[in-house]
């Protein structure tokens, strides 16, 4: 997936919804309206409608469904993208299938980002809302897991600067520690995200990490979201950590903007609907 990006941040944001439906247009338009201040929502039937659309102005956001009345949707994505000023849009699909397609790797470098349409539009409108108007989720500790203490030092700067708490850990092994005291009420911690690099010294790798979090302490996606962090470009390895349980993939080179909406959006979906209390 693309992963350069510029500051996306607007007063008044313009929205592109692409979808078939009318009905489902409008359901995402008034809940974008009404959740992000001063958008515009650019409503779109067809891949001709949004390439008309994109010729006549700039757009900060664009959503597409995959399957449309033209044809594919991606071809949004590779659209947006030749648009004159719009190489740097983000472009994210909104489908039923987008895990089925993530963990398949089967996106184009043109899309940005997915969203599973089954979290419904209230969840939809805090992901584009991350993007175009991010917002700090007040009194969220990330848990990070990063062997390199040059990037470690790097990357927390970025967390913090969204007034995250974050603790870093050097090995898999210290984080189960800690996760084990939070777990028996033994810590001053209490972990909503875990971060981790794929690949960790020591035994257990970023792997390791997301087997044993949702296996050995049981942890549903939305009770702990877990981010991982790789720069392997290999489709079946970045799929297997996606079936294994994580939420979402972080490529590197980390761009900060991304890496951004991405923690944001799991830690505002997993206060939704007391979402804590789920396995």
């Amino acid at each position: 997936m693309a992963q350069e990006l510029r500051h996306l941040i607007s007063d008044a944001p313009r929205v592109m919804v692409v979808d078939g439906s009318k009905l489902v247009r409008k359901l995402i338009a008034d809940v974008l309206k009404r959740e992000v201040p001063g958008v515009e929502v650019i409503g779109c039937n067809s891949i001709a409608e949004a390439r008309k659309a994109l010729a006549s102005g700039t757009v900060h956001l664009v959503t597409t469904a995959l399957a449309l009345p033209d044809g594919d949707g991606l071809e949004i994505a590779r659209s947006v993208r030749q648009a004159a000023g719009q190489a740097y849009v983000p472009v994210i699909v909104v489908s039923g299938d987008a895990q089925q397609h993530l963990e398949e790797r089967r996106f184009t470098e043109f899309v940005t980002d997915y969203f599973d349409k089954s979290l419904g539009h209230e969840a939809l409108a805090a992901f584009i809302r991350g993007y175009v108007q991010p917002e700090p989720i007040e009194g969220a500790t990330v848990l990070y897991i990063e062997d390199s203490r040059v990037v470690a030092e790097t990357t927390k700067r970025m967390l913090e600067r969204q007034n995250l708490k974050v603790v870093h850990v050097l090995k898999a092994e210290d984080a189960f520690a800690l996760l084990t005291a939070e777990s028996l009420g033994l810590s001053t911690h209490r972990f909503d995200l875990v971060l981790t690099d794929v690949t960790l010294k020591g035994e257990l790798s970023g792997r390791d990490v997301v087997q044993r979090v949702r296996v050995d302490f049981a942890y549903g996606k939305r009770r702990l979201p877990i981010l991982v962090m790789t720069g392997d470009s290999n489709r079946d390895n970045q799929s297997e950590l996606l079936q294994a349980g994580a939420n979402d993939l972080v490529l590197k080179p980390i761009e900060e903007r991304l890496l951004i909406t991405k923690v944001l959006f799991q830690l505002r979906l997993a206060r939704m609907d007391g979402a804590r209390s789920l396995a």
